[in-house]
């Protein structure tokens, strides 16, 4: 996938988040540094292939998406949102992005865990 020097940081977060939030990994991916680097709480994942299967493993459990504010800094976006999962629909997540040579090159991650786990049985 190439992008366009024209590709603002906020073009290439918002069309990457947008594709993985539709379940679209790969076309993610294409908006992702090979090197890139994600701190979320409990993990430190290191380049691409660890950063696509750990979207993987999340993507599937989304069963919508609530925004909720979105902010930009030149080469750096924030994303605050509810990803929405058979356990939860109103925990936030926030997440900072780097955008370097039209790709995301760092991200970090703040959600609460614990939210997401299995739903509390009867």
């Amino acid at each position: 996938m190439t992008h366009s020097a024209q590709s603002t940081a906020y073009d290439v977060v918002k069309k990457y988040h947008h594709a993985w939030t539709g379940g679209d990994v790969e076309t993610a991916m294409g908006y992702v540094a090979d090197d890139v680097t994600c701190r979320a709480p409990g993990m430190d994942i290191d380049g691409k292939d660890a950063y696509r299967k750990f979207i993987t493993g999340f993507a599937p459990a989304l069963t919508g998406i609530g925004d909720i504010a979105e902010f930009t800094d030149g080469d750096r976006v924030a994303l605050f949102y509810y990803p929405q999962t058979a356990a939860t629909s109103t925990t936030p997540a926030a997440e900072l992005f780097t955008v370097e040579g039209g790709r995301i090159s760092e991200s970090v991650l703040i959600f609460d865990r614990l939210s997401y786990g299995p739903p509390e049985q009867d």
